[in-house]
């Protein structure tokens, strides 16, 4: 990971996001594959509702979480 703040998915947000939304396509991807967006406090609902509506949603983890998890090597899918 960058030295950079992760900002927010959501279209036109710049704040900093504080958690990942992991999540998959399970038409198009393999069941353990982890595609990843992240979020601010203010668009973690939206961004959620938008991705469990569809299915997609399969974990929301604080970004600490997250970034700990990938520098033990426990992560199995996507990058932040």
């Amino acid at each position: 990971m960058s030295d950079e703040t992760p900002i927010c998915s959501a279209k036109g947000c710049r704040a900093d996001a504080v958690w990942v939304l992991a999540w998959n396509n399970p038409k198009i991807h393999a069941p353990e594959r982890r595609k990843t967006w992240l979020a601010c406090e203010e668009h973690r609902e939206h961004l959620s509702q938008f991705l469990g509506v569809r299915g997609f949603l399969k974990d929301v983890v604080p970004l600490t979480e997250w970034t700990s998890r990938e520098d033990s090597g426990g992560l199995s899918g996507g990058q932040v």
